[in-house]
């Protein structure tokens, strides 16, 4: 129904327009002289409303007031001009001219203003979509590993397995409701950091070197989920893989609205690639959308220890 009517209030406006203009037809020839009628303003700027009415109609329905408030004083003034002044001059013609065509140029750049807004926020729902699809990444990658984890541990019919499943659930639960959120308390990122870690060496049967060292300021806020990918390919990609001498380096500060995040891992060339998988990928598309000239991703790599230094300017 209300598709029926819609497009019958179109086509009722668009013949109105036709209308109009056969009465500017019809009315303008008895004069000699265009400009001797007092119906031809008000007719050419009711005919040109409807055209940008059927043209721009969003553009129109939204300024509507406006436009109609300009046009209706213009057409007030042309009666009233016509009623006082009968015997106009040619200035008086022109001065009513330009009283009609001077507010074009403004609803014009109004309206470019408008698409270039609507550009903007077209961009910017792009970018928030994207965003969206890549922290969706996160969660399962991370939890597919985690939960290989887990198995082997179940396999073995290891005692841990209960403490890990208890750290787990923390760690899912911190995923699902604040890695939802836009930002996050950096302690809290630590937390979660601090459980990761904890995690891995329950199941560790090998001598591993894990020092996690921090020093943040309170009340500093980042967004979710960002520094988990680099711990944990520090763990599969690195350590995973070594018999001996495997460690992890993990240090964290902030200096004012600056936060500083290095991880060091050892690493065996001969089984390992650091590039594998889609995390590190991840993170630079989304540090391109959440810190835009205000982030830097530096990755070394010297003998069998791989660096990687994330540094972020904060909001």
């Amino acid at each position: 129904m209300n598709s029926f009517v819609q497009k019958y209030y179109t086509a009722l406006s668009k013949g109105g327009i036709v209308v109009i203009f056969l009465a500017v037809m019809l009315v303008i020839p008895h004069y000699k002289d265009i400009w001797d009628s007092p119906l031809t303003i008000p007719l050419m700027i009711l005919f040109w409303l409807g055209v940008a009415y059927v043209v721009l109609p969003v553009f129109f329905k939204k300024y509507r007031v406006a436009i109609l408030f300009v046009y209706s004083l213009v057409i007030a003034y042309n009666f009233f001009f016509f009623n006082v002044a009968p015997n106009h001059t040619e200035n008086h013609r022109l001065y009513l001219t330009n009283l009609m065509f001077i507010p074009i140029p403004v609803f014009t750049a109004l309206w470019v203003y408008e698409q270039w807004r609507w550009l903007k926020t077209l961009h910017a729902d792009k970018g928030k979509a994207e965003l969206a699809l890549l922290k969706s990444q996160v969660n399962p990658h991370f939890f597919f590993n985690t939960l290989n984890n887990l198995y082997g541990l179940v396999v073995e019919k290891s005692e841990k397995a209960p403490e890990v499943v208890l750290k787990l659930s923390d760690m899912m639960r911190y995923t699902i409701y604040q890695g939802n959120e836009d930002l996050v308390a950096v302690k809290d990122e630590i937390s979660y950091l601090e459980n990761y870690i904890e995690l891995h060496k329950i199941r560790y049967q090998k001598k591993v070197e894990i020092l996690f060292t921090h020093d943040v300021e309170e009340g500093l806020k980042v967004a979710p989920l960002l520094f988990i990918v680099l711990l944990e390919n520090a763990f599969k990609h690195g350590i995973e893989k070594m018999r001996e001498d495997a460690f992890i380096h993990v240090e964290m500060e902030s200096r004012g609205k600056h936060l500083f995040f290095t991880i060091e891992n050892s690493f065996d060339k001969s089984v390992s690639n650091l590039n594998n998988g889609i995390g590190l990928d991840n993170l630079q598309k989304r540090m391109e959308y959440l810190y835009p000239q205000r982030h830097e991703l530096i990755v070394e790599e010297k003998e069998s220890i791989y660096k990687v230094r994330l540094n972020l300017e904060l909001l």
